[in-house]
C-alpha cells in the first residue's frame, strides 16, 4: 500500500515537472518596447495565433463550401473573389482578438495600424476604388463574363471578373486588363446586356442625280447577302441627308455577333462597291467649285 502511494506521489511530481517544463517552454519569448507599451511575445502566444488562424481558415472554408454548393460556375467565381477579401479581414480580426485575450496591450498596434491605413488610403485610394467597384459589379451583375463592352473606345469581350480588375480580349485578340473603377466612374457601352442582338449600320454617299430607289435596293441587297446578318428584324435603308458633294444613305442591319462587326461591315462595303460598279452608281469624292475673279485696273 505504501509502495502504491509512493508511486502515485512520484507520478504527480513527474506530471508537475512536465507541466512546469511545458509552461516554461511556452513562456520563452522576448519583449518589445518599454514601460506601459511593452509587448511580450512568447512561443505560447505564437502557437495560439497559428492554431486560431488554422481554426478560422477551417471555418471559412466550410462557410465557402456551404454558400457555393448550389451556385453555377460564373456566380461561384464571383463569390470566391469577394470571399478572398473577407478572408483577409477575418484573419486580421482574429490576430488582434487573440493578442488582446492573451493580455497583450494592442493599443500600439492599433495606433500604428491607424496611421498606416491613413497613409495607405491616400496612396492606394485607386486600389480601394477598384476593389469596391469589383464588389459592386459582382453583386449587382451589371457586367457578366461573355459581355461585349466598350470602355474608353476599346472594345473587348469579358473573360474574367476579379476583385480588382476585369480581363477582356479585344478584337485584335489581345488581352486588356481593365481596373474595375472604370466601370463605375466612366460611361460604359455594353453591347450584350439586353441580349445578343445589336443594330449596326454602314454609311455611303452617292452622286447627285442617282436613282435613289435603285440605291436603296442595292444597299439592302448588300446586307441580306451577308452571312451573319439577321433576317428578323429586317434591314432597312435611311436617306440621311443632302450632303455637300453627295446624297447620304445608311443601311441598317441586325446581328448577334457584335464582337465580329468590323469584319462584317468590311464585307458589306466590299459588296456595296461591287454592286454600285455593276449598276453605274457613282460614289463621289468631295468637290469644290473655285471661281476666279480678275480685278479691273
Amino acid at each position: 500500500m505504501q509502495e502504491q502511494e509512493v508511486s502515485e506521489k512520484i507520478a504527480e511530481v513527474v506530471k508537475e515537472d512536465i507541466w512546469e517544463s511545458i509552461k516554461e517552454f511556452l513562456d520563452i519569448g522576448f519583449h518589445i518596447g518599454q514601460g506601459d507599451h511593452t509587448i511580450h511575445l512568447t512561443i505560447g502566444i505564437v502557437l495560439l495565433l497559428i492554431f486560431s488562424i488554422f481554426i478560422a481558415s477551417f471555418l471559412l472554408k466550410g462557410i465557402r463550401l456551404f454558400f457555393t454548393r448550389k451556385l453555377d460556375e460564373i456566380d461561384k467565381n464571383k463569390f470566391l473573389s469577394v470571399f478572398k477579401f473577407i478572408n483577409y479581414i477575418t484573419f486580421i480580426i482574429v490576430f488582434f482578438v487573440i493578442l488582446s485575450l492573451t493580455g497583450i496591450n494592442i493599443t500600439p498596434f492599433l495606433a500604428a495600424s491607424a496611421a498606416l491605413l491613413v497613409g495607405l488610403g491616400l496612396a492606394l485610394q485607386e486600389l480601394f476604388q477598384d476593389i469596391i467597384g469589383g464588389i459592386l459589379i459582382i453583386f449587382d451583375k451589371s457586367l457578366m463574363v461573355g459581355d461585349v463592352v466598350e470602355v474608353e473606345e476599346k472594345v473587348g469581350k469579358v473573360l474574367e471578373i476579379k476583385l480588382r480588375t476585369t480581363r477582356a480580349v479585344t478584337r485584335d485578340d489581345k488581352i486588356i486588363i481593365i481596373p474595375n473603377h472604370k466601370f463605375i466612374s466612366n460611361s460604359v457601352y455594353n453591347y450584350t446586356q439586353n441580349g445578343k442582338t445589336t443594330r449596326e449600320y454602314v454609311q455611303v454617299g452617292v452622286a447627285y442625280g442617282s436613282d435613289t430607289e435603285k440605291v436603296t435596293e442595292l444597299l439592302l441587297q448588300s446586307v441580306t447577302s451577308q452571312t451573319g446578318v439577321l433576317k428578323q428584324p429586317k434591314p432597312f435603308v435611311a436617306f440621311e441627308d443632302f450632303g455637300d458633294s453627295a446624297l447620304v444613305f445608311s443601311v441598317y442591319f441586325y446581328i448577334n455577333k457584335s464582337f465580329e462587326v468590323p469584319i462584317l461591315k468590311s464585307n458589306v462595303r466590299y459588296s456595296i462597291d461591287k454592286l454600285f460598279r455593276e449598276n453605274q452608281i457613282t460614289i463621289p469624292f468631295p468637290q469644290r467649285d473655285v471661281h476666279l475673279f480678275q480685278s479691273k485696273k
